[in-house]
């Protein structure tokens, strides 16, 4: 992702306590003590910055991330003993936005129409955005939108590494939502086993 100009992060630190505030009463006693008036009224430290590097910013990313496609697995298997995905669970951070990522949950294979089975990963993202193509997977991206759930359809490519198939549905894209629920039923009518439980799916 291009960007205007190089962002910077700094640790967001609480303000830290000077000293105790003085009573008026405790004031005049130390008058009348030692003849000098205190003079600690700023009772607050200036509030300081530390700048914090990409990468520090990419790995706290990478474990609230982590942590999500952790959690957004473990409810996924816990709908139904009958439908159980394996746990793949990996982030990615955009190299000029750290704080921007995705992390892959999931990998299975669904039966559609066609004979041969499909397989497909589940993902969400910290932020929502349009699917594009290869050269720019994600594009207009929006962080005021703070979650993506999307599910690609994957083959191996020559080198035997896997890429989003293209072949299903024109662009390869299974399903698209900033809806946790939406996405939950998206996934569980992905892995269901047989009608019956598919229809216990759709009243969710």
């Amino acid at each position: 992702m291009q960007t205007t100009g190089k962002l910077r992060y700094y640790e967001a630190t609480k303000r830290r306590p000077f000293g105790a505030l003085t009573s008026k009463t405790t004031a005049h006693s130390e008058f009348l003590r030692t003849g000098r008036i205190s003079r600690s009224d700023p009772i607050w430290m200036p509030s300081e910055r530390r700048y914090l590097s990409y990468e520090e910013v990419a790995e706290r990313t990478g474990k609230k991330l982590d942590a999500a496609g952790e959690k957004t697995h473990e409810r996924i298997n816990g709908f139904h003993h009958s439908i159980q995905f394996p746990k793949i669970v990996f982030h990615r951070t955009l190299d000029q936005s750290p704080h921007l990522g995705y992390c892959h949950v999931t990998s299975a294979s669904t039966l559609f129409t066609s004979s041969s089975p499909v397989t497909w990963s589940f993902y969400l993202a910290n932020f929502f955005s349009e699917i594009g193509e290869e050269e720019q997977f994600f594009r207009r991206i929006d962080a005021r939108i703070s979650r993506m759930y999307f599910a690609v359809a994957t083959e191996k490519a020559d080198d035997q590494q896997m890429r989003i198939n293209r072949s299903i549905r024109g662009n390869g894209l299974l399903f698209q939502t900033s809806d946790p629920h939406e996405a939950m039923r998206n996934v569980l009518m992905l892995g269901a086993p047989d009608d019956a439980i598919r229809a216990i799916i759709k009243r969710l």
